[in-house]
């Protein structure tokens, strides 16, 4: 394992198990912003006026503007755990999600960043491990995080 511009890079099974327990690893900041609110919606078809449309969000929201979709949020995983640790391997499956919760919106023009911690590390069939990562994903100057979720994924070395 070695570690080079806040990246982390894991070639072998033994360095990912090295992580277990370890501090949490923390992404890049990410802005949210409408376009990025907008193409989700647009991939998803969830268009609904509290995410595209700022004026009414504005008016009629309690957030006082809009937010980003919970699942565009939670999305963001993959492309932040990418940012934040370089697993050089074959392949890598996302197996799943053990709990999900949303504790506070993402207001358009924020940032969000992820800490990524491994809570343990399993052997699977073929060869490969099961990875559970506890996600927690912040929003810049916010009390609460935007997400929390248990993230399970699978390596093949």
């Amino acid at each position: 394992m070695e570690q080079t511009d806040n990246v982390i890079r894991v070639s072998d099974i033994n360095s990912l198990r090295a992580l277990v327990d370890a501090a949490p690893l923390k992404s890049d900041w990410v802005k949210i912003d409408q376009a990025r609110v907008n193409e989700f919606a647009d991939a998803t078809g969830d268009h609904q006026w509290i995410h595209v449309d700022p004026e009414r969000a504005a008016r009629e929201s309690p957030f006082g503007g809009p937010i980003a979709h919970g699942f565009l949020t939670l999305s963001l995983i993959v492309a932040l755990l990418g940012r934040t640790i370089e697993l050089r391997q074959r392949a890598v499956v996302n197996y799943g999600l053990n709990r999900v919760r949303f504790t506070a919106p993402v207001r358009v023009g924020t940032r969000v960043r992820a800490r990524f911690q491994v809570m343990n590390v399993t052997d699977v069939e073929g060869g490969g491990v099961q990875v559970l990562w506890d996600v927690t994903l912040d929003i810049e100057g916010g009390d609460k995080p935007a997400c929390v979720a248990e993230f399970i994924t699978r390596h093949y070395f």
